[in-house]
């Protein structure tokens, strides 16, 4: 009896990821078009349709630091066909903002981590600084004299930057943009003096000499790159950033559309068509399981605490 319950209960769940995705899925992207969440979305949408037999749609909705979008996505029917491109902001939004209108934690499910980038030290050219100790040293001279674009509070290109400046003893005045797109453009037009911003939206601009790469965040030196020096290696000893990416959904999303996402996810990022332009600009892709992804999360959160306080950062 106990055997024939267990089958009847089973069976419909099994029906559920059997019949998953029944229309397109969306991935919403909580930034404007243009930064690292948006590229690594397209990228690995017509893969992940592939794998699912479905469309795949990529959505921005930006505002917050990403919490517009986030929101949005904790809220929806969780039936696997509204997603979001989780990201820094999930760690470190829950610190910096005295309120959210969602838990980390427990409004989503998270499906699985795609891939980390390390964040790039960027500069105008006009900035007569050709290493991170000339940097330094000129903006000690100028304290609050130079201007600093992020894509927002809560960003890891935003917490970046807060820590080189506590590391360093700098003052730069902060302008955040809604993304790290608009944050570019004004970079490139000299309205802002330097920045922080994840790697692969700026390979090109530092390819081209538009801005002046300095340094990585990572421990490590990037594939991508490998001519940057890492800021650790330049002297700021045990500096490390690490941007990421993966698929989250709302939290009562059933678990067997959660593994079959999963799945799918795992599949996609080892495809050529994914690895392939993601490894030329410089993320490190991995495949996992949702629980991996969700401990990962909460490590993030625990990490980013300490140094949000810190740094006595606050979104404004």
């Amino acid at each position: 009896m106990k055997a024939f319950l267990a089958v009847a209960l089973f069976t419909p769940l099994l029906a559920l990821a059997q019949a998953y995705p029944s229309r397109p899925v969306t991935i919403v992207v909580p930034y404007p078009p243009g930064g690292l969440i948006d590229i690594v979305a397209r990228v690995v949408a017509p893969a992940l349709a592939k794998e699912l037999g479905q469309s795949v749609l990529v959505e921005n909705r930006s505002g917050a630091g990403g919490n517009v979008g986030a929101e949005s996505v904790a809220r929806a029917n969780p039936d696997g066909h509204i997603l979001v491109m989780a990201n820094p902001s999930f760690g470190i939004s829950p610190h910096i903002y005295a309120k959210l209108n969602y838990h980390t934690l427990n409004d989503f499910a998270f499906i699985g981590l795609y891939g980390t980038v390390p964040n790039v030290l960027v500069v105008h050219p006009s900035v007569p600084a050709k290493s991170v100790p000339e940097l330094i040293k000129h903006l000690k001279a100028n304290p609050g004299r130079l201007n600093y674009a992020s894509p927002g509070y809560g960003t890891s290109p935003q917490m970046s930057m807060e820590l080189f400046k506590s590391m360093t003893g700098t003052f730069i005045v902060h302008i955040p943009f809604r993304g790290s797109g608009p944050a570019q453009v004004a970079m490139l037009a000299n309205e802002t003096q330097l920045m922080f911003d994840n790697l692969p939206p700026q390979v090109g601009h530092i390819k081209s000499g538009r801005v002046r790469a300095l340094a990585v965040t990572s421990r490590t030196r990037s594939k991508a790159m490998p001519e940057l020096p890492t800021l650790d290696e330049v002297g700021l000893k045990g500096y490390e950033v690490t941007a990421w990416f993966g698929l989250a959904a709302p939290a009562k999303t059933p678990r067997e559309v959660v593994g079959r996402v999963n799945q799918a996810l795992n599949r996609a990022t080892v495809s050529a068509e994914v690895r392939n332009p993601m490894e030329e600009r410089g993320a490190e892709l991995v495949q996992g399981t949702p629980e991996q992804f969700h401990a990962y999360v909460k490590a993030e959160i625990d990490k980013w605490g300490p140094v949000v306080k810190r740094a006595g950062v606050t979104a404004e």
